[in-house]
């Protein structure tokens, strides 16, 4: 190996510098901003689900709450990331309002990300007139949203595994009266399809709920939207143990930085 030697000593010395580095040094390791919605309808689900961010190791993230008024004043423009907690998916829509909702399609249409859980998943939907239609997806079963609470299985794609980081294909999680997602019979060009990385594999079915349904709809979605993303979980990770890290993870994914 042969040097130019028009390289300077200096030169020598900053390429070993940089060979030297730790590589985390070198990678983008800005916080992720997160804005957790904090207002009408939002559950106690939310609490466990800002600690499960504030523990991730992997990635520093910077945690605010939004309120209503916030978001349709224009604070989402500081943050990479909007997350809807666990709750009434209704009760947080219609707290947002049109021109709140106007707002967060706004916010991701440009870039910014999603994080919808249970609540949150309802909210995401083009299915009632308080949606965010951020995803082409109905409610399956409306009536009987309130079917109960427990230990799920669901089944994930060989994409969420690899997502996950998860070494089987099926995983056990909390399930709390979150949507029963499926795609509608008709497709709404102006919203976008989702990506369903999980569904249901066993069912919760009581206080009325008929059986058979709840197998086999969505558990979890993922979309695009402009130039945004979109990621909405049915059940909760966050009041799971062993997959809390599912929550910073994903907001990591919405944040374009998986």
């Amino acid at each position: 190996m042969t040097f130019d030697p028009m390289i300077r000593p200096v030169q020598i010395f900053l390429l070993i510098l940089l060979l030297l580095m730790p590589i985390g040094l070198l990678a983008d390791n800005k916080p992720v901003r997160v804005a957790i919605f904090d207002g009408d309808g939002v559950g106690l689900s939310a609490l466990p689900l800002i600690a499960a961010i504030e523990k991730a190791k992997d990635h520093p993230f910077k945690i605010t709450r939004i309120t209503a008024a916030g978001i349709q004043s224009g604070k989402l423009a500081e943050v990479d990331v909007l997350v809807h907690p666990g709750g009434s998916g209704g009760g947080q829509g219609k707290a947002l309002g049109e021109s709140g909702r106007k707002a967060v399609r706004d916010f991701v249409n440009l870039g910014g990300g999603y994080l919808g859980v249970c609540g949150g998943a309802y909210l995401a939907t083009n299915d009632y007139e308080w949606s965010l239609n951020l995803i082409d997806a109905k409610v399956v079963d409306k009536r009987h949203w309130a079917r109960g609470n427990g230990d799920v299985q669901v089944q994930l794609s060989k994409q969420a595994a690899a997502l996950f980081a998860h070494p089987q294909t099926e995983m056990t999680i909390h399930y709390a009266q979150g949507p029963l997602l499926a795609r509608p019979e008709w497709d709404d060009p102006d919203v976008p399809n989702y990506e369903s990385l999980a569904i249901f594999k066993t069912e919760i079915a009581l206080k009325g709920a008929p059986k058979g349904v709840m197998a086999r709809t969505s558990a979890a979605v993922r979309a695009s939207y402009g130039k945004g993303r979109v990621f909405c979980f049915s059940p909760h990770p966050e009041l799971t143990d062993g997959l809390h890290h599912l929550i910073p993870l994903t907001v990591l994914w919405a944040a374009g930085k998986e």
